[in-house]
């Protein structure tokens, strides 16, 4: 593959001589980074090792015998070598991202094109001598050659780099002056990378780093100055305009001291991408980003248990329900990422499901992606779904989660959330689905809303459905999801643009947050490891005040709370908690293999019962009788409190 990333000269910057000299040169330069010329290289550098191992064997004065000895095993020896260099994988190597890897693949094909020829040495008889290369030829062409094929690969990077330099240079005095923060691995490849291009506006002074070990040394030429302690400091003497924050698993309270250090000098602070997003090739290294919320709150990452993951969705049929909301469509991305035979995704709000198909369609163009329009409480349409797909997999995102519409909506609350999961999860047993793994909510727990009733009530379908049919159903309990539609922070971020004010409903409210793609990880690790029955809590670590959030939120975007942003608490909404709970008093919860993941010994109810509930939730929104609705959630759950 072409490395280069030439670009043709932009209109009214460049002559039309001009552009077609740096076309030209472009030309060049792509024809000397290709593989042929590279192979075409390495062929002629191994050669040439090898006749200057004779010569220097001999003391530069060959004999005819020793000649003809040369040039029989010249063709042998490069054939060796070059076949060990491309079983060791060295053409698949990208140079411009050269490290330790790829020395080592260098080292294997030398020690085995070498040891290859030593055993033809001692192996081969008399008759065949002249097929027989010296020991000594052995040692010093493997040296000479493989050290020769290492540097012009080392050579040529340098010159590409200093050619992107030279093609996309930024004038020195528009240059950011930056400050580093993180002499670890992820530091050093962006600095390598912002060395490596000529079209940065950025200049890195120096790095700063806790480890003591670190300190006063030199990375990529520049120095390590301090610890973040030294931050005002080393800002002030060395007039930074900028700070990076290059610490690819930064714990949450680490970045909030770092960030809050910067606010006193003050100095605006950035960041790299996350590794999701860096390993996703949604961005690069060097693509720098504000601080957002998310990062404050946001937590280590999650370690998913693919050997158990991957049987579970690999080449089969996976049905996600609502895939164009935000879990919905992380779960996609996270099954498409798997490898499905088919993944059908039914979303009612058809734009919603335009986005997601069309967004896995370019991620993915291999994948059989069946984009469906349907309402999962239209029974029919259902099982036309699963007549045709035959789903084996099936993940129920689909849900009314915003609690004030719910409440002034609870009839369509309880068909979305509670009647279309039942018929979900009744049509999924009918069709023999292999598992069924519906997304709850924290708001079930001792439920205050419509909408955590609803979704209690459907945790109870799920156990009911468990005890009736073969296929496994599971339910996932988590709390807020950071960024997902209609959440707060979405909410808080408008009203910060529009100058505010912030609205908060109490002053002591807290939530529990988890980022969307740790929120569809678990919920996959989880279905893949249920047995069926079960109601899996996540671990969603320390809650979060919301007052907190809006002021961190405010700081962020450089404004001061209370004085450019004014905060206003409004009163709690019907429906609403002071705090969440993820079980009740009465409820225990038993740790599974993965940390982040718990069993739930949720109360169940009897079958006729939930059967009853079920009937009777029916009939009473099919009638849109809304408070006869809510008196039977009351009724019914003895633990729910909804406002009548």
């Amino acid at each position: 593959m072409n490395e280069s990333t030439s670009e043709g000269p932009r209109s009214g910057q460049t002559s039309p001589a001009k552009g077609e000299a740096s076309d030209n040169r472009k030309s060049v330069w792509s024809r000397l980074l290709s593989r042929q010329a590279q192979f075409v290289l390495d062929i002629s550098v191994l050669g040439g090792a090898f006749v200057i191992a004779y010569l220097l064997r001999f003391e530069f004065q060959l004999e005819s015998s020793q000649t003809q000895r040369l040039l029989a095993q010249l063709p042998l020896v490069v054939l060796i070598q070059i076949g060990a260099l491309v079983l060791a994988g060295v053409y698949s190597f990208i140079w411009r991202y050269v490290g330790l890897a790829e020395m080592a693949a260098f080292l294997r094909a030398a020690l085995g094109s070498g040891l290859l020829l030593l055993v033809g040495r001692l192996a081969l008889p008399d008759s065949l001598q002249i097929w027989r290369v010296p020991l000594s030829i052995i040692l010093m062409s493997t040296f000479f050659g493989f050290a020769g094929v290492v540097t012009i690969r080392v050579l040529r990077r340098i010159l590409f780099e200093r050619f992107e330099q030279k093609r996309r240079p930024v004038e020195p005095y528009k240059r950011k002056q930056i400050l580093m923060v993180g002499a670890g691995r992820a530091g050093v490849l962006a600095a390598r990378e912002i060395r490596g291009r000529g079209d940065m506006d950025v200049w890195i002074k120096g790095f700063v780093d806790d480890d003591p070990r670190k300190q006063g040394a030199v990375i990529q030429g520049k120095k390590v100055l301090g610890t973040t302690d030294d931050l005002p400091e080393i800002c002030r003497s060395t007039d930074i305009d900028h700070v990076i924050i290059t610490i690819a698993q930064i714990s949450r309270e680490e970045l909030r001291r770092i960030v809050a250090i910067c606010e006193e000098i003050p100095l605006r602070t950035r960041i790299i991408p996350g590794l999701y997003e860096i390993l996703e090739g949604r961005v690069g290294i060097t693509r720098f980003r504000d601080i957002e919320i998310e990062d404050l709150l946001g937590r280590a990452t999650v370690q998913l248990e693919q050997e158990a993951v991957e049987p579970f969705i690999k080449n089969k049929t996976v049905l996600v329900t609502g895939a164009g909301g935000s879990i919905g469509a992380e779960l996609s991305k996270q099954i498409a990422r798997i490898g499905p035979a088919n993944l059908i995704l039914l979303e009612r709000a058809e734009f919603a499901l335009f986005q997601i198909d069309r967004e896995l369609s370019n991620d993915w163009p291999q994948l059989s992606i069946q984009p469906v329009v349907a309402d999962i409480c239209d029974r029919n349409r259902v099982r036309q779904i699963f007549d045709r797909w035959k789903p084996e997999v099936v993940f129920h995102a689909a849900a009314h989660k915003h609690v004030p519409l719910t409440e002034s909506n609870p009839c369509e609350a309880v068909k979305s959330n509670t009647l279309g999961t039942w018929i979900v999860g009744e049509i999924a047993g009918e069709f023999g689905c292999e598992a069924m793994v519906v997304v709850s909510t924290d708001k079930a727990v001792r439920p205050t809303s419509v909408m955590g009733a609803t979704k209690r009530v459907a945790e109870l379908a799920v156990q009911e459905l468990d005890a009736r049919n073969g296929t496994r159903y599971v339910a996932v309990r988590f709390g807020n999801v950071l960024g997902s539609t209609g959440s707060v922070i979405p909410i808080f971020r408008e009203q910060i643009e529009a100058g505010g004010p912030v609205t908060v409903t109490h002053p002591e409210m807290v939530r529990y947050f988890m980022t969307i793609p740790e929120a569809a990880q678990l919920v996959l690790q989880a279905g893949a490891m249920g047995e069926g029955g079960e109601i899996f809590i996540l671990d969603m670590g320390e809650p979060v005040r919301i007052l907190d959030l809006a002021r961190d939120m405010i700081t962020l975007n450089g404004l001061v709370p209370d004085e450019d942003i004014e905060i206003e608490i409004t009163g709690m909404r019907p429906g609403e908690k002071l705090f969440e709970e993820l079980q009740t008093d009465a409820e225990s919860i038993a740790r599974t293999r993965h940390p982040k993941i718990f069993i739930g010994n949720i109360n169940s109810y009897p079958s006729e019962q939930i059967l009853g509930a079920l009937d009777r939730l029916r009939d009473l929104s099919a009638g849109g009788e809304e408070a006869e609705v809510r008196s039977f959630l009351n009724e019914f759950l003895s633990e729910a409190k909804l406002t009548i």
